[in-house]
């Protein structure tokens, strides 16, 4: 069994977590049972973190009991993978759609380190009081401000030396702007407000791009 990163596997070509919840599938995902650990396979196509992993992000902050928040959780898809990977922490999931909610409530009643937020991650002095400040701010929401916006979380949210991860959406951004000349503004925004670019992934042919930084 080949470890990609920690706690994220090669199973049968793909990578993988080990579910929380054996048995309980998220998204139609393929279940394989090894030894003593049942694996859950993490599609790059339904989720921009795993195909930032197959296409060799070098790092992935996340340890057993990390508090990572989430913004743009939508239906839990990406965010279940990352609550396997923090078995003992907690995974705060931000997301403004009633609709993906509803799914995102269900899911955290089976998934306990799971805390659904529903919220404007425009907005983050409105979240719930008692959400602490985490190691990890992963972002995956369309909009035109997404740099400021992360910056704005990680400013109320982020430990001192924590990280973010960003997938950038270029056409949400700037429809007009080639998608490198968008990504290259981001970048220079995130490092005017005191972060260091550590990794760009590109993710094609699944995504687009996935920026790495830690707030200095």
């Amino acid at each position: 069994m080949k470890e990609l990163l920690p706690g994220v596997y090669e199973v049968r070509g793909s990578p993988a977590t080990v579910n929380l919840v054996p048995g309980m599938r998220v998204y139609g995902e393929r279940l394989v049972r090894e030894g003593d650990r049942e694996y859950r396979l993490w599609n790059p196509r339904r989720s921009k973190l795993s195909a930032a992993v197959l296409k060799g992000l070098s790092s992935l902050p996340i340890r057993e009991d990390s508090p990572v928040l989430y913004l743009g959780a939508a239906s839990g898809t990406t965010a279940s993978h990352v609550s396997d990977l923090c078995p003992r922490g907690v995974v705060y999931c931000v997301e403004m759609s009633r609709r993906s909610m509803a799914d995102l409530y269900q899911l955290a009643r089976r998934r306990p380190n799971m805390v659904p937020i529903m919220a404007d991650a425009r907005n983050p002095e409105g979240y719930p009081p008692l959400l602490e400040r985490c190691e990890l701010i992963y972002q995956d929401i369309a909009q035109r401000d997404q740099a400021a916006i992360l910056v704005r979380n990680a400013d109320w949210y982020l430990r001192d030396g924590g990280e973010v991860l960003m997938a950038v959406k270029a056409k949400s951004i700037d429809v007009s702007a080639e998608p490198w000349e968008v990504f290259e503004k981001e970048m220079a925004f995130l490092k005017e407000k005191g972060f260091r670019v550590r990794e760009v992934i590109e993710l094609e042919p699944y995504h687009r791009h996935l920026l790495r930084a830690r707030k200095k």
